[in-house]
């Protein structure tokens, strides 16, 4: 059977002796296992990058946007085998696979132009004799715990910010899915990074809490869910660590009368049901405003979802895959159960789907649930599967004090022709990415990422300008050059520029 080992330059410390298995979501099948590691793996990629960040971080910023050009060759390159590899492990069908990559790439393409991102401030003059100026400096060992959905994406996010601002970077991926990840990581060494600046460990909760107490890793970056997002903040800020830990989320789309009923059905389709559902910014819950555009957007969705194929990873005709194990197949089909007996209707039921010849595949059908409420617990949790939501709003005010006071404040999504709506609810609305007529409303790579409430825990955002200043940390330096001919003054007063 093939073992996924750890990334580590120089080699693994000695063996745990425990490893995780790897399924192929579209057949049942065991595929893979990988090694698991420990404290004692941590450490060994701890000693490598503290070898060789000191002088990537005194390597100038050119000859580092270098490497990341190359890395970008190397990857678009290679697109198709990461795709195949990424979606025979997570079970997404290859087409959103390609994305998965592509949306990860745009982020190395930003980290490109670190010389121009890192660019200071400069004061001439601001007192006599007196400059000031600031600079951007790395952090060190950077630390990043990715989630299984997105293996390419969310792995690129972080790293290339924090590799190109001057930083060493350790990995842990999921266990579910690793093997992009390490393929990553070797493209990465291929394009002239030094060994040892991108290791890939991996692990369960022991690798996590050897991380998180690390204290040669000043700062972590997480994507999961919301509990362990919580717990991951609390016990690295607890020592000393800068945290930014994405959570979950119960995205919105907000379906005034006047909106296109066709393109948001749709939009709908998309963003409920593409992989499987197992996105943080999916779009899990339609709320149409009032009783008429809620019959009209429910009639004509169900003949859509009906339409929806479902298929193994390599179909090239199927809208979306498997989920991802047959722990998270039952976990869905259980909070189906869970709405139907908090008295939702079930219009469209995806329990219990078989594809033929994959009988055994991780596989839920499309599921449509109309008359949720906001007190079912249904409505309040993740699904994380492909299972959508219609709640109905009486109106405008109602539709938004939905998402804003829900647990979560990832993302959501209104669907008007109306721009005076449209403005009032991304200015209202207590979430922290708003898309208009947009269903997934991920901002591009020179802006940047984060939810809201409790789908993100710290203060700054990923990639982009805020990924920057969340891997670096800024340094103000005040001179002056006496020419021997002032007025020295009071030392014992603190010093003004006027």
């Amino acid at each position: 059977m093939r073992q996924i080992d750890h990334f580590i330059s120089g080699g693994s410390p000695a063996p745990t002796g425990r490893t995780h298995k790897i399924w192929n979501p579209s057949t049942g099948e065991i595929q893979a296992e990988v090694v698991l590691g420990n404290a004692a793996t941590l450490e060994a990629a701890v000693a490598k990058a503290k070898e060789v960040q000191p002088a990537w971080a005194a390597t100038n910023p050119q000859k580092r946007a270098r490497v990341m050009f190359e890395f970008k060759a190397l990857v678009e390159a290679n697109k198709q085998e990461l795709a195949e590899l990424l979606s025979s492990e997570h079970g997404k069908v290859v087409e959103d696979a390609h994305g998965d990559v592509q949306r990860g790439l745009e982020v190395i393409e930003f980290a490109c132009g670190i010389p121009q991102a890192l660019k200071g401030e400069y004061s001439q003059g601001a007192g006599p004799g007196i400059d000031v100026y600031s600079m951007r400096q790395p952090l060190g060992i950077g630390a990043g715990i990715t989630p299984f959905n997105f293996p390419a994406m969310i792995p690129m996010w972080m790293f290339g910010m924090a590799i190109a601002a001057g930083n060493a970077f350790i990995l842990k991926p999921s266990e579910r899915d690793p093997s992009v990840p390490v393929r990553l990581a070797e493209l990465f060494l291929e394009a002239g990074a030094p060994e040892g600046l991108l290791q890939v460990v991996h692990g369960d909760k022991e690798m996590v809490d050897a991380i998180l107490d690390h204290p040669d890793i000043p700062a972590i970056s997480f994507v999961g869910s919301s509990d362990i997002a919580q717990y991951i903040y609390q016990r690295g800020a607890a020592n000393a660590k800068r945290v930014q830990a994405f959570g979950g989320a119960k995205n919105h789309g907000i379906v005034m009368p006047d909106a296109d009923l066709d393109q948001v059905v749709n939009d709908l389709a998309g963003a409920a049901f593409g992989s499987a559902g197992e996105r943080c910014m999916a779009l899990p819950v339609v709320v149409p405003v009032g009783e008429d555009t809620a019959d009209k957007l429910r009639e004509k969705l169900i003949p859509a979802i009906n339409a929806l194929r479902v298929g193994v990873s390599n179909d090239p005709d199927a809208h979306y895959g498997p989920v991802v194990t047959p722990e998270h197949k039952a976990r869905v089909e259980g909070w189906i159960d869970t709405a139907e007996k908090e008295g939702a209707e079930v219009v469209i039921d995806g329990r219990g789907f078989n594809l033929q010849g994959h009988e055994d595949g991780f596989f839920v059908g499309p599921t449509l649930l109309d008359r949720v409420t906001t007190d079912m617990e249904s409505y309040k949790e993740e699904i994380f599967g492909p299972v959508l939501q219609i709640v109905r709003a009486k109106d405008f005010e109602d539709a938004v004090r939905l998402p804003s006071e829900h647990q979560y404040g990832n993302g959501v999504a209104i669907f008007t022709r109306n721009g005076h709506a449209a403005r009032e609810f991304a200015s209202r609305v207590n979430v922290g990415m708003v898309g208009i007529n947009v269903p997934i409303p991920v901002p591009v790579s020179y802006h940047s990422f984060g939810g809201w409430k409790r789908s993100g825990f710290g203060d700054i955002d990923q990639y982009g300008m805020e990924g920057l200043k969340f891997w670096t940390k800024a340094k103000k330096i005040t001179q002056r050059w006496p020419d021997g001919n002032e007025d020295l003054g009071n030392a014992f007063i603190i010093p003004t520029m006027g």
